[in-house]
């Protein structure tokens, strides 16, 4: 496993990545990636590695008006690879290279729908801390949960 920052030889595979699972639509990509090439940007975009292909991504930016805290925006791994501890290996990763940067806390957000339980319970289980749930944030009956956890 290699985890490694995002070029741009990577984004087939990771509209790939994407279209395996339901963390944002995989033509949304190359626009949310934008800004990420442009020199002295504070965002955050990595992969990981399997059998030397890209088969995760990971996308953040520093939480503004605020001191060091971090947003986590989208953790996705290849479907057929869940449960490889590749998503718990690049929150630890990305915890490790954000504290080394300074930064305290670092939250993320997910939908409080059923089907996203197991994503839920995977931020349990890296301790993440479960602080606050919008209610029909997303639209009508699907709540935002969001999580947090101190960097150290």
């Amino acid at each position: 496993m290699l985890i490694r920052p995002v070029q741009v030889p990577d984004l087939p595979f990771l509209k790939h990545v994407l279209s395996t699972i339901e963390l944002f639509p995989a033509h949304l990509l190359e626009k949310m990636i934008a800004d990420y090439w442009k020199e002295g940007t504070d965002h955050i975009w990595l992969t990981c590695e399997w059998e030397e292909e890209p088969a995760a991504l990971a996308y953040g930016t520093p939480e503004k008006f605020t001191e060091g805290t971090f947003n986590l925006h989208a953790v996705g791994v290849l479907k057929d690879l869940h449960r490889k501890r590749i998503g718990q290996a690049l929150l630890a990763y990305i915890e490790n290279l954000l504290y080394e940067r300074g930064y305290r806390f670092l939250i993320v957000a997910t939908s409080g729908a059923p089907a996203m339980e197991r994503t839920r319970q995977f931020y349990l289980r890296c301790g993440y801390i479960h602080e606050a749930t919008l209610r029909e944030f997303w639209q009508a009956g699907e709540d935002k949960w969001i999580f947090w956890k101190k960097l150290a």
